[in-house]
């Protein structure tokens, strides 16, 4: 990331509702020796215009219950953040489409308004870098919400047709397509398409493999 103040600490841009949070993140920043105050906002509706005039290098965002009370993506809870400005929000219980929001709209880092002053500069330092730093609990609220993918499933005996099957076991035995056609009253060519539709059904590359894939799964009997 481009250094916007020449590599002289990390300039912070602070927004909090709360006039003792605020006193305390002020606190908080001024006694790291990377980090410097750039500004200190009471609420965040002027974010995005303080962050345009003086080129923060990251935003630290205490929402209190405006966010918490959030149930829309669209709430204003996420303030306008400005493109190019990594932001740290402070948070307490956020939904996971609070979560989404907030990471489309520049929000690099989430994490409770209860967290110690080692965490909140770790996430400073990690938004600052380009990575993207969540709580536990807010990862775990985003996984829930993933729809767990499907498991594969294994073809088997009931995705072959009667005479696939017995096709297949004559593939075992070592008849040729001839042999079979001969056997079940049916054209080589008939032969053929039950081969195809085996392979196809078993993912098999070759007869050897779906005879194979067959006595592994009991459709073929030693």
């Amino acid at each position: 990331m481009t250094k916007r103040n020449g590599g002289r600490g990390i300039r912070v841009l602070l927004a909090a509702a709360s006039t003792v949070r605020r006193a305390g993140l002020e606190a908080l920043i001024k006694k790291a020796p990377q980090l410097r105050l750039s500004a200190s906002l009471q609420g965040s509706l002027a974010v995005a215009q303080y962050a345009s005039q003086l080129q923060p290098d990251i935003l630290l965002l205490d929402l209190d219950n405006e966010g918490r009370s959030l149930n829309s993506p669209t709430s204003p809870a996420v303030p306008r953040i400005p493109t190019g400005f990594p932001a740290v929000a402070l948070i307490d219980e956020p939904s996971a489409d609070w979560t989404a929001h907030a990471l489309r709209s520049g929000v690099k880092a989430i994490l409770p308004r209860d967290s110690g002053m080692e965490e909140i500069l770790a996430a400073i330092h990690a938004a600052h870098a380009g990575l993207v730093l969540l709580d536990p609990d807010v990862i775990q609220d985003l996984v829930s919400r993933v729809p767990a993918p499907a498991a594969p499933r294994e073809a088997g005996f009931d995705e072959l047709t009667s005479r696939e099957i017995e096709v297949l076991r004559m593939l075992a035995d070592g008849s040729g397509n001839r042999e079979i056609a001969s056997r079940l009253g049916i054209s080589d060519h008939t032969v053929k398409f039950h081969i195809s539709s085996i392979l196809d059904k078993l993912g098999a590359a070759t007869r050897t493999e779906a005879v194979t894939m067959g006595i592994r799964m009991g459709i073929i009997l030693l």
